[in-house]
């Protein structure tokens, strides 16, 4: 990892600490946390019932005190959070100089402490950074991971869960996905019409480590990471751990949707993010695919992508979803046409082909029609 703590090199996340998960001692569990209890299928039926809670354990937990916590965080990262409120939802992320994306954040702040929820191995390359900005300013970064679990679930929080949210100071701590809606200051480059991710209502909650046992002792029904991924993916909703790599932009995930502010106060990497928006087109776009199941072959992250002979991207989520079968989220250069027969080379040679939903059209950028950004240094609205 780079000496400022950023992921744009070619290193990999750290990797995270395994913690024993008491939801790894439950019947027919696989995995700690638990990929699944026995059936995947039978658990995202569950899960999208609302029915289900999800082990999310391995993630990590920052938090952020002082009174200049959101401002800070603000001219850092890409939201615009300055009048986030106690008990409200968000996402950003954090950009290297040329507007690649280093680390992305689920925020919820709860009048006191502003909370960093992370994908697992990437909280302590996240504090090392703010640590090094923190300056003369009065706020103060812990790695929180030790002392709370995150557990997740979709729809509303299931009334087993609500009773173990940690509440350190009266706010449950309940981080709530805006996906399903384009937030302020904005933009989605995939259609409106039809978006899967108007249906992605998902939670996740801190509960405190000392309590996870009693919390798998209550018998909510449980699903394991792989029906949530299955679910996720059908949303077409990127995540940290799959969908990025050392290049990526927001522009190529449709991430302005839900984590970028179009009209707030510089942060670091907004003139990439402004240029592509405005004048240019990202270099790559995410496509949603079905696989072709009838080889009994499995495709896997990384997976070539090929249109003819050409390799155009590669996969980088893959599932069995529970009515659409074999599913994946690939990235795939600009160029590549939208009516294109792909094809999709798995680790043994075997060709599986894959029909294309267009997440991100090759003319999102510049050919959108949407209204400029201010000039660096201009007038700051949020």
């Amino acid at each position: 990892m780079p000496p400022d703590g950023s992921l744009v090199s070619t290193d990999k996340p750290v990797e995270p600490v395994e913690t024993a998960t008491p939801f790894a001692a439950l019947p027919g569990a696989v995995g700690s946390p638990p990929e699944h209890y026995g059936n995947p299928i039978a658990e995202q039926r569950a899960l999208a019932r609302g029915e289900a809670i999800v082990d999310l354990s391995d993630r990590d937990a920052l938090s952020i005190t002082g009174d200049d916590r959101l401002s800070w965080l603000d001219s850092l990262t890409s939201q615009a959070l300055t009048r986030l409120p106690a008990g409200g939802s968000s996402e950003t992320l954090l950009l290297d100089p040329s507007g690649r994306i280093e680390f992305v954040a689920r925020v919820l702040d709860d009048g006191t402490t502003t909370w960093l929820l992370l994908d697992a191995g990437l909280g302590e390359g996240f504090r090392a950074f703010l640590d090094r900005m923190r300056f003369m300013l009065r706020v103060e970064v812990a790695d929180r991971t030790a002392e709370f679990a995150t557990v997740g679930a979709l729809g509303e929080v299931p009334a087993a869960l609500a009773e173990f949210a940690a509440a350190p100071h009266g706010v449950p701590l309940i981080w709530q996905d805006g996906w399903a809606e384009v937030a302020a200051g904005g933009h989605s480059y995939a259609a409106a019409e039809g978006h899967p991710g108007a249906e992605w209502r998902a939670v996740e909650v801190l509960v405190p480590r000392d309590r996870l046992a009693d919390l798998a002792a209550t018998g909510t029904p449980v699903s394991g990471s792989l029906a949530l991924e299955a679910l996720r993916i059908a949303a077409w909703r990127p995540r940290a751990a799959t969908e990025l790599d050392a290049t990526t932009l927001p522009h190529e995930l449709d991430w302005l949707r839900s984590a970028v502010h179009l009209a707030k106060g510089c942060y670091r990497g907004q003139e990439t993010v402004a240029k592509v928006h405005n004048l240019g087109h990202p270099p790559r776009r995410l496509v949603f695919l079905h696989l072709d199941g009838s080889e009994g072959v499995a495709a896997a992250a990384g997976d070539e992508v090929r249109s003819g002979e050409k390799v155009v991207g590669q996969l980088t989520s893959v599932a069995r979803h529970h009515e659409l079968g074999p599913i994946a989220l690939a990235l795939v250069k600009r160029s590549a046409p939208v009516d294109a027969e792909l094809t999709v080379v798995t680790a043994d040679g075997t060709l599986l082909a894959a029909a294309q939903e267009i997440v991100v059209p090759p003319e999102a950028g510049a050919s959108a029609n949407v209204p400029r950004l201010p000039r660096l240094g201009g007038v700051r609205r949020e």
